[in-house]
């Protein structure tokens, strides 16, 4: 029997398979702090629910994460501080973020979790680690439907210039 057989979590981590677990729970963490601020921005109530779905999946998937690392006896990276909630009337029509931008910045970054998801899946050993990135990764692939859906049923969807076939 090789190192890489039996229970897949006994084996041992590679190193790959650390910085991708390291790596996206640095940035699911950061992205935790950015939409908590980002909900005080948020006029649209849809826009605040996929904020408010996301932190709720970046929280469940960051705990996972942790679990994995801590047994494998690696540091955490370091977490931001909570956000404060703010009224959204309260911060300046110049100083707010605006809900197309917001709905913009989710999409780009749950295209970059689709990435990140798919090339940890690719390099891993462990099943159960592929598998985990292959879930966070259907997760994402859902919630970038409904936000895909929300952007364009709100107009904030800004496509590149559209290629129409010349029938001459």
């Amino acid at each position: 029997m090789g190192v890489l057989s039996g229970n897949p979590k006994n084996e041992p981590l590679h190193y790959g398979e650390v910085f991708s677990l390291w790596s996206y729970l640095t940035v699911a963490k950061g992205n935790h702090a950015s939409y908590q601020t980002l909900i005080n921005h948020a006029g649209d109530k849809g826009l605040k629910k996929l904020l408010e779905e996301s932190i709720q999946g970046i929280e469940q998937e960051s705990k996972e994460i942790e679990e994995i690392l801590k047994l494998s006896g690696v540091s955490l990276p370091p977490t931001p501080p909570e956000r404060a909630v703010a009224n959204t009337e309260d911060i300046p029509v110049g100083a707010r973020v605006n809900d197309p931008e917001i709905g913009a910045t989710l999409s780009v970054n749950i295209a970059q979790g689709l990435v990140a998801c798919s090339q940890a899946m690719g390099q891993a050993t462990r099943e159960d680690i592929a598998l985990l990135f292959g879930r966070f990764h259907m997760n994402k692939a859902q919630l970038g439907a409904r936000t895909l859906r929300l952007n364009k049923d709100k107009g904030w969807l800004v496509t590149p210039p559209l290629h129409h076939e010349n029938k001459e």
